[in-house]
């Protein structure tokens, strides 16, 4: 079973629709004695990352993921919660984040080199460009999935990019290391790309359980 935590930030709603189009069994819950309970978690986000690991913290519930990582249950960071993977965000204030994953989250430059402007925030279509073999996106080598964002991710260690797509700055859309991966795209909202991905975390859970 997939728990989507429900920390007041996520687009909970539309990620357990998706699950539930996979027949993918899950929860959506804040009550950590459920969490503890399942085989993998989703942290969905959307919003600013300083609340978000306010809230986090307060609610204890970064314990609970620092301790679900700590014995191998895989989890999948969307949107914001990809980014509270990394060490440090620069939105409103330099913020530390949860730090499973080395690197900061950096603002989306509007104007390029050669002077011409992007909207920020990043919102649309955009196509993936992958880079790395990886179980969560098996089968997957190319696709067009949905963006909303203003910040992204800048790794400390390019190797844990498994793919990208290009707006003004090449950026991360999909990062994993171990059992820790994350989307900047929303996959459920990203048609039969973001559900195949989807699809291949909910195994990436089920071989975990397996062992």
């Amino acid at each position: 079973m997939i728990g989507i935590i429900d920390y007041g930030m996520g687009n909970l709603y539309s990620v357990s629709k998706a699950l539930e189009r996979m027949n993918q069994e899950h929860i959506v819950s804040k009550d950590q004695s459920e969490l503890e309970k399942t085989s993998g978690l989703i942290l969905p986000g959307v919003g600013s990352f300083k609340d978000a690991m306010q809230i986090l913290r307060e609610t204890g519930l970064d314990t609970l993921l620092k301790e679900s990582i700590r014995t191998g249950k895989p989890l999948l960071g969307i949107c914001l919660g990809m980014q509270l993977l990394f060490e440090q965000s620069e939105e409103n204030g330099v913020t530390s984040g949860l730090g499973f994953l080395n690197g900061r989250i950096i603002k989306i430059p509007s104007i390029t080199s050669r002077g011409e402007t992007y909207k920020v925030p990043h919102m649309g279509w955009n196509e993936l460009k992958t880079y790395h073999n990886s179980r969560l996106l098996n089968q997957i080598e190319k696709g067009h999935v949905y963006f909303v964002h203003s910040y992204y991710a800048e790794p400390s260690d390019n190797d844990i990019v498994l793919a990208s797509c290009t707006y003004n700055v090449e950026v991360p859309a999909v990062v994993g290391c171990g059992n820790v991966f994350g989307t900047q795209f929303h996959p459920e909202k990203s048609g039969e790309t973001g559900l195949a991905i989807l699809k291949n975390f909910a195994a990436i859970v089920e071989e975990c359980v397996k062992g």
